[in-house]
This record gives C-alpha cells, sequence and structure tokens, in this order.
C-alpha cells in the first residue's frame, strides 16, 4: 500500500514540473504569452460582469428596481427608509476597514503595484477592495465600481504570474491586461479598455505589450459579447459640424473640467483629512457618511451611485440651468463625501458623469451670454465628460476613445482630443497628479504613473558606496597629511572628529596647493561638512543630492554621523544609466534571456 505522504508528494513534484515547463513555455515563446494574456482578458471580464451583477443584485433588492429603472440613479424619488441603506451598509464597510487595518498594510493598488512592486499584488486585498466596493456601490453610496473591476482584473494577471514565476516585467504586463480586460468588459469598448491599460496601469506604450493587451481585450469584450450586455451608446447629435471658434470653445472646456477636477480631488482630501482629525473611529465613518448623504438624496437620486442612468438622462432631457448647476454641486460634494467617510470605490464613471454636468452647464451659459447656442449641450456634455476624467483618472485618450466608441462620430472625437489633452496638461501643470497618484502622494509615496520606479528604492547610497574609505583626523596638520597620503595615492579623504563622526571631506589635491600653509589643519580645506547622505537614499535622492551640492565626492552616514562610506558622482550615473538599460530591454520584452 503506498502512503498517502508518498503520493501527495509524488502530485506536487508534478505540479511543480507543470508549471516549471509552462513558466518557461511563456517565457521563451510570445505565443504562449499571448495565450496566457487572452486568459488573463477572458478572467477579468468574467469577474467584471459578475462584481457588477452582484451590486446591482444589492440596488434592485433594496430600492426595489424594476421594469424599465433598473438604474438607482434614474429614479425620480426616494424616501428616508429606503435611504437608510447608506448608514446600515456604511457598518460592515468600516468593519472590513478596521479588519484590513489590524494586519498594518495597506491595501495595494494596480498603479502602485506596478510602480513599486514589480506587480505583486494580495489576492486578498483584491477581495477586500472587491466586496467593499460592491456594498459601497449596492447601497447608493457616490462611488464607481470601476476600482473593483481594476483590482480583480489587474490582480488576477499578477497572481497567475507569480504562480508561474515570470519575470517583473512579464508580471507588470499582465497586471495591465488584466486592467484594460477589465476597463473593456464594462464598458463594452475594446479601445478604452486597450488605452486604460497602457496609460493607467503599464505607464507607457511599448512593442512588446501591444500584442498581449489586444489579446486581453479581445477576450474580455469576447466574455462582454456572449453575456449579451453590449455598450450602451452615448446620445450624440446626428450631425457635429465643428468650426475653429468651436475648437477654441471646446478647449476652453477643457480649461475648465481641468480646474473642477482638480477642485474634486482637493475636496475628497479635506474632508478625508477633517474625518481624520474628528478621531472618529473608523469602522464608524462609512455609517456617518451614509447619514450625510441622505438629505443630499433626498433633493434628487441623481447624486447616488456612479450615475449611469442620471446621466443619459441629463444629456437628453435639457433641465434648466440653475437645476444642473445644483446638481453639479450636490455630486461633487457626495462623491466627496463617500470617499472621504470610507466607502470603497472609484472616481472613473462619476467623474464621467460630473463632466456632462460640467459640460452642459457650460453651454447653457454660453447660451445666456451670447443669446444664442453657440454649442449643443448634448455634444458639449459628452466633451466635457470625457475631459474632466480626463482630469481626475489621468488618462486622456482612454477617455477620446470612450467617446469614440460610444457614439462613433469621428467629428465628436476630434473634438474631445483637443479637450482632454488641455484638461490634462493643464492638470498636470497645476497639480501634478491623477486621483489615484494623489492619494499615493498623501501617504508618503512619491509616483506619477505606473512607471517601474521600484527599483529605484532598491538601488540605495548604501548599496553602491565604496565601504571603508580614507579617513584622517581632522585637526592633523597638513605636512602630516602630506606624509600619510602622498599626491596621486587618492583623490579625496574623509575627516572625523575626536568622536570618528564625520567633518567634511578634503580633496588631496587641495592640500598640495602653492597657497596651503603646512602647519594648517586639514579641517580648513575641507567641503561638505553639513551635506551627507544616508545609507538608504534611493538612486534618485542620491543624484539630486549631488547637483545642489555641485561636488563630486559625498560620505554616507549613519544617524550618528559615523562614516560608512563614500560615493562618486560619476559611479551613480553609471549605474543608475546600467540599470535604466537593463530595466527598458525587459521592457522591450526580450524573452530569450538576453537581459537576464
Amino acid at each position: 500500500m503506498i502512503p498517502a505522504v508518498s503520493t501527495a508528494n509524488t502530485a506536487h513534484a508534478r505540479i511543480e514540473v507543470a508549471i516549471s515547463a509552462l513558466r518557461e513555455w511563456c517565457r521563451t515563446r510570445n505565443d504562449a504569452f499571448l495565450l496566457l494574456s487572452l486568459l488573463v482578458g477572458i478572467l477579468a471580464g468574467v469577474l467584471t460582469l459578475l462584481q457588477n451583477a452582484a451590486a446591482h443584485a444589492l440596488q434592485a433588492w433594496w430600492y426595489d428596481l424594476h421594469g424599465t429603472t433598473r438604474s438607482l440613479s434614474a429614479l425620480p424619488r426616494l424616501d428616508v427608509r429606503a435611504l437608510l441603506a447608506l448608514p446600515l451598509f456604511g457598518l460592515p464597510i468600516g468593519l472590513i476597514s478596521l479588519a484590513a487595518r489590524v494586519r498594518k498594510r495597506r491595501l495595494v493598488d494596480a498603479v502602485e503595484a506596478n510602480a513599486l512592486h514589480g506587480g505583486r499584488m494580495s489576492m486578498r486585498d483584491n477581495l477586500v477592495v472587491s466586496t467593499q466596493a460592491i456594498l459601497s456601490n449596492g447601497c447608493g453610496a457616490s462611488v464607481g465600481l470601476e476600482a473593483a473591476f481594476v483590482q480583480m482584473g489587474a490582480g488576477t494577471g499578477s497572481h497567475l504570474g507569480r504562480i508561474l514565476r515570470l519575470r517583473r516585467a512579464d508580471i507588470r504586463t499582465l497586471v495591465g491586461t488584466g486592467a484594460a480586460g477589465a476597463i473593456a468588459a464594462a464598458f463594452g469598448a475594446p479601445l478604452t479598455g486597450a488605452f486604460y491599460g497602457f496609460e493607467i496601469v503599464i505607464g507607457a506604450y511599448t512593442p512588446a505589450t501591444l500584442a498581449p493587451v489586444a489579446a486581453a481585450v479581445l477576450g474580455a469584450v469576447w466574455v462582454r459579447t456572449v453575456a449579451g450586455s453590449p455598450l450602451a451608446m452615448l446620445p450624440a447629435p446626428v450631425d457635429v459640424g465643428l468650426e475653429f471658434k468651436d475648437y477654441a470653445l471646446y478647449v476652453l472646456l477643457g480649461l475648465v473640467c481641468a480646474l473642477i477636477g482638480v477642485a474634486v480631488m482637493r475636496l475628497v482630501t479635506l474632508i478625508e483629512q477633517a474625518v481624520d482629525r474628528s478621531r472618529l473611529p473608523v469602522w464608524l465613518r462609512p455609517m456617518f457618511g451614509g447619514l450625510l448623504l441622505i438629505p443630499l438624496a433626498l433633493v434628487t437620486p441623481q447624486v447616488l451611485s456612479s450615475g449611469h442612468g442620471a446621466l443619459h438622462i441629463d444629456l437628453t432631457a435639457h433641465a434648466p440651468l440653475q437645476w444642473l448647476a445644483i446638481l453639479l454641486v450636490l455630486k461633487c460634494l457626495a462623491s466627496a463625501i463617500s470617499l472621504g467617510f470610507g466607502f470603497r470605490g472609484g472616481l472613473f464613471f462619476t467623474s464621467l458623469f460630473i463632466g456632462s454636468l460640467v459640460g452642459v452647464v457650460f453651454a447653457d451659459t454660453l447660451t445666456l451670454a451670447f443669446g444664442h447656442p453657440p454649442l449643443s449641450p448634448t455634444t458639449a456634455g459628452l466633451v466635457g465628460m470625457a475631459a474632466l476624467a480626463a482630469a481626475v483618472v489621468g488618462a486622456p485618450m482612454t477617455m477620446a476613445m470612450l467617446v469614440l466608441e460610444g457614439t462613433q462620430d469621428f467629428a465628436l472625437t476630434g473634438a474631445t482630443i483637443a479637450a482632454v489633452l488641455v484638461s490634462s496638461t493643464v492638470t498636470r501643470r497645476v497639480f501634478g497628479f491623477s486621483f489615484s497618484t494623489w492619494r499615493l502622494h498623501l501617504r508618503g509615496t512619491d509616483i506619477k504613473s505606473a512607471r517601474d520606479v521600484g527599483w529605484i528604492h532598491t538601488l540605495t547610497a548604501g548599496m553602491m558606496m565604496q565601504r571603508s574609505p580614507e579617513t584622517l583626523p581632522e585637526d592633523t596638520p597638513v605636512a602630516d597629511a602630506r606624509k600619510r597620503l602622498p599626491l596621486g595615492a587618492a583623490t579625496q579623504v574623509v575627516l572625523v572628529d575626536e568622536a570618528q563622526r564625520y567633518a567634511g571631506i578634503v580633496v588631496l589635491a587641495d592640500l598640495y596647493a602653492d597657497h596651503v600653509k603646512p602647519q594648517d589643519p586639514v579641517s580648513r580645506y575641507a567641503r561638505n561638512r553639513d551635506v551627507t547622505l544616508t545609507p538608504d537614499a534611493n538612486v534618485l535622492t542620491v543624484m539630486r543630492q549631488f547637483d545642489r551640492s555641485q561636488s563630486d565626492e559625498l560620505a554616507v552616514v549613519d544617524a550618528d554621523r559615523h562614516v560608512l562610506g563614500i560615493l562618486s558622482e560619476r559611479f551613480v550615473r553609471k549605474r543608475y544609466a546600467e540599470e535604466l538599460e537593463r530595466r527598458q530591454c525587459e521592457l522591450l520584452g526580450e524573452r530569450m534571456g538576453e537581459c537576464d
């Protein structure tokens, strides 16, 4: 009889062999990696539809959605009893946040994973984000589900890459393909999904990532098609005749959207910081936020959820300008309260809805100013939708492609591209961040995109420094220093005080200058007494310090200013260039081992 332990070991060994073979196949063959990307896209599409169905099922159950009214934000009115879902659902959302904080490790999204962690994401974290987002959107909080879609899609790619133990660059690509597939499935828009993957999650367009992202997007859209829920086309005028003055007005609209987008991101932060200062327990914050949302929802249910139904209503119903302006303010406030008080979700579709309101208000305001309508409110609403989302989400071409695929109007897409480029540029100049990277910045992580900068944090001064450098007591006479260190023996020497703490650097050639007196202490000719490096300073910080000090060498010291080593600017820039070249080689997809 074969022991059970032996059988289990044999099965485990076979699994390891199979994984190893599959790993080698994916690393060395592009067609295998494309099949893996296709699988990631299909899984991302399935997970997106399941999460969407779960959130809508919650809304339909609690708010009794039936018949043609399937969107919460499209309801004409709601009573207080129904809106009690907001604080009631807020309690489990807060408890999940409390449980997540116990681990003392924050949740990592796709952007941070690709920028700092080589694409590594925790599936447990992904499930936490997904559960909270479904509950938040399902109860009507003013957040979108796209954050959950992307988290699960990208996390699937990351998990498969880690199971197969693929290279860092390959895992990052799979994270991007999963995110692209999730957005493509959410909107039924392949180009939108592809550009989202490139702009937001991968951080660059490269030849090596084009085919995998395309494969994933096709898989996700296929899932969407099989599920029988195609993209709901956006309303648009039949004929969009654009003249030069129209482009000028849309550029102005892009500027307005950028400023409002920055204001919304700032508002979320201000509310979040105010809640932190209030010392309100984490687990109670969503409940209190839900109570604050009830009066806003009593004014109009359009402030609830992400706003899919409300967007179509406001782009076609031609509501009064005063009402649209009030709705714009209420929706911005509802979104900021939802996120600031701990509801989980994103601003992707919410920013689309807010942008559509900005566009319509902009067009109606111009009509009042000129006495005639220079822009169609519907067209301006669509352009504003894309421009404000480009400011908040940080993906201009993604939003332009969404309008193109939603309306199939190339003239309108041209105006949209002009507006989103202006909006994106102004936001980058004025604010410098998208919503996701801004929140990372507030936590102390200065990331501007998903470009792979994680390796920068591992290339530190402590790793690059020359250890045990030549040292001299700072009170050593120049004559003694010359005897100990003949010209040419070294380029510089580090000075230390009586307690062996750093006291400056002396360039050896300076001690042999004609004007130097042999009886002077070497400290008289020391440089950079107060300019040092810490061993954990990353390569970019080190290079900035060299630029500021205009020095060729700097000492690396510990917290007590004891000398650990010395570092030259030439060596640092050489190591940085070498590492950058190696990473670029990986990014370009050299799968046969040339970059290893």
